[in-house]
């Protein structure tokens, strides 16, 4: 690639003739405020905030699509360029709702950041606005237009990340609105619910639907017993929310929270990871034992359900039918829990904390239902946490670390931590398969291969003289190859783990907002990096680092379930699938 030489600011800088004036900045770290642009994802320049001048150029020239070239000359904060830009704000907000103080994304809004650093404290341009859509009807994302400034980052962010194109912009001129396809409700097309929109929105364009009111409510009720679980990712992101370092965990502030919250139990879903594995690695060598149907693909992700039920129907013999760990766990004490505490399993309200917005829809699903009984009642993201947790007035940085409830549920391996991040479902089950299967204690239970923020990755792994292909993947984008040769039945592989996430969870829909300068600058260790680390690295701290070692899992088979594959556990930690219609549009 050849190598321009350019000046930014009468610094003198070096580019690679492919770079944008944007990316040239960035790599020099200079900042030009961006709205629409999202790194490698959208590059449309319609928001027209990143305006520089460029000596010779008639005019101002958006920074995230004009390529540098040899001798250029810019000025990114000249008083023209701010004029520019602040003009471009001021029209944004000129048709925007501006109910900043209810909004949900109040001080964590660009444009209201934008706002702030450029100071606008009115608009000059006032008048009509665009007619506004307000849609609440799907179990997780709402969507109200009068917030969206058509930046086209939800856009394209469903369309390359997952392969979909659900959303798209309707209408035109000044009616133009983003929507699903004919601007009906994400509740009627093939939406995964995963929240990869909602993260990467930079207003309150798009957001999770709250639920706290209904756990507010539950904690309130006297005749409830109210038991909460949270996800592995989201130890490795709520601090975030309360001003700590990106990657710093917070297992035990977060544990005692919940408790400070009112909940009569805390427990970790890593109880239910443990206890998927087991379900899950049972499945896998019925399988490869007695010839079902290869490969078997991981079931843990909701988003990544959706996704097969609407777009490869034809696929679903290959998934686990072992549910979600929340989902198992959920079971678990409305069953086992309730019976050894005599307590009526429908004065139970369990709630889960996850890192996902697709957790929502998953809890809906009437084949997760035990005995009549959701398995789960509420589910809260790592950001409603948050919101929860400064509702009732708890200083969360000065809560001392406190553990989670130790009775039947308590303890966790390192397997289940993992979990959290892309590749960890696969590492566990094979520690757990590979030990069973030898014989004998794993003595190394880290498979590197399966690490990693790879589109896709891939390993050969001995199971007792028995070599298997395995492949973990992360977004639909990047699974869609795999899918295909699943279904052109060419795959070579045995196991595959699908996460609807790039990432996995630790970048779920339902996880704190990165703002875009983050994602599109220079950090270092990506936050996806830093939330990873947190996760393996409280693996490396556990004792038991094999799911089948944790005593707790072996005494609920022991006294309760049986075995894993057992009629109980068919009927109280596995489901079924069905084909979905990917559009219901109604009149």
């Amino acid at each position: 690639m050849a190598t321009v030489h350019l000046k930014i600011n009468n610094i003198d800088i070096e580019a690679d003739s492919s770079m944008t004036i944007l990316e040239a900045a960035t790599n020099a770290g200079i900042n030009i405020p961006t709205l629409c642009y999202l790194k490698d994802i959208n590059k449309s320049g319609s928001c027209r905030v990143c305006l520089v001048e460029v000596k010779r150029a008639k005019s101002l020239l958006s920074a995230c699509t004009t390529p540098v070239s040899e001798g250029m000359e810019v000025f990114t904060h000249s008083e023209r360029a701010l004029k520019g830009r602040k003009n471009s704000v001021e029209l944004l907000l000129s048709n925007h709702s501006k109910d900043c103080l209810s909004c949900v994304r109040n001080q964590k809004c660009e444009l209201q950041a934008l706002a702030q650093e450029l100071g606008i404290r009115e608009t000059h341009f006032e008048g009509e606005k665009t007619p506004a859509n307000f849609d609440n009807f799907s179990f997780g994302i709402v969507r109200d237009t009068s917030k969206c400034i058509l930046c086209e980052r939800c856009i394209q962010t469903c369309r390359k990340v997952q392969g979909l194109g659900v959303l798209g912009l309707e209408n035109r001129g000044f009616k133009t609105i983003m929507a699903p396809v004919y601007n009906t409700s994400f509740a009627n097309v093939n939406c995964m619910q995963c929240g990869q929109c909602v993260i990467n929105c930079p207003t309150g364009a798009l957001t999770e639907k709250e639920d706290i009111s209904k756990v507010v409510e539950a904690l309130n009720d006297p005749e409830m017993t109210v038991i909460v679980q949270t996800a592995p990712a989201v130890r490795a992101a709520l601090g975030e929310e309360f001003g700590l370092p990106m990657g710093k965990a917070v297992t035990g502030k977060m544990a005692a929270a919940l408790r400070r919250c009112g909940f009569d139990r805390v427990y970790d879903t890593n109880f239910g990871a443990d206890l998927t594995i087991m379900e899950e690695g049972n499945e896998l060598l019925e399988r490869v034992t007695h010839g079902g149907c290869l490969p078997m693909f991981t079931s843990c992700s909701p988003g990544w359900i959706r996704y097969i039920e609407f777009e490869y129907p034809e696929l679903l013999p290959h998934l686990s039918t072992s549910k979600s760990p929340h989902m198992m766990l959920g079971a678990m004490i409305k069953s086992h829990w309730a019976q050894r505490n005599n307590v009526d399993p429908k004065k139970i309200f369990v709630v889960s904390i996850m890192p996902c917005i697709a957790k929502k829809s998953e809890i809906q699903r009437p084949e997760c239902n035990t005995s009549g009984l959701v398995d789960v009642d509420a589910v809260l993201t790592t950001r409603e946490l948050a919101r929860l947790i400064k509702m009732f007035g708890i200083e969360f940085n000065e809560l001392p670390d406190e553990d989670f409830d130790p009775d039947l549920f308590g303890d966790y391996t390192g397997a289940a931590v993992i979990f959290g991040a892309s590749g960890g479902v696969m590492e566990a089950a094979l520690r757990t398969v590979k030990q069973q299967l030898d014989g004998v204690k794993l003595e190394k239970v880290d498979f590197e291969a399966c690490r990693g923020l790879q589109g896709v990755k891939e390993a050969e792994v001995d199971l007792n003289g028995t070599k298997i292909w395995i492949a973990i993947t992360s977004s639909m984008a990047a699974a869609k190859p795999l899918l295909e040769e699943v279904k052109a039945g060419t795959s070579k592989y045995t196991f595959i783990e699908v996460m609807g996430c790039p990432g996995g969870c630790i970048n779920g829909g339902g996880q704190p907002i990165v703002s875009s300068r983050i994602k599109n600058g220079k950090l270092g260790m990506g936050y996806k990096d830093l939330r990873m680390k947190a996760l393996y690295d409280e693996d490396l701290s556990r004792e038991l680092r094999v799911s089948s070692d944790n005593v707790q899992i072996q005494e609920l088979y022991r006294d309760f379930l049986g075995k894993p594959g057992s009629e109980l556990a068919e009927e109280l930690l596995h489901t079924s699938y069905s084909p979905k219609e990917r559009f219901k549009i109604f009149d």
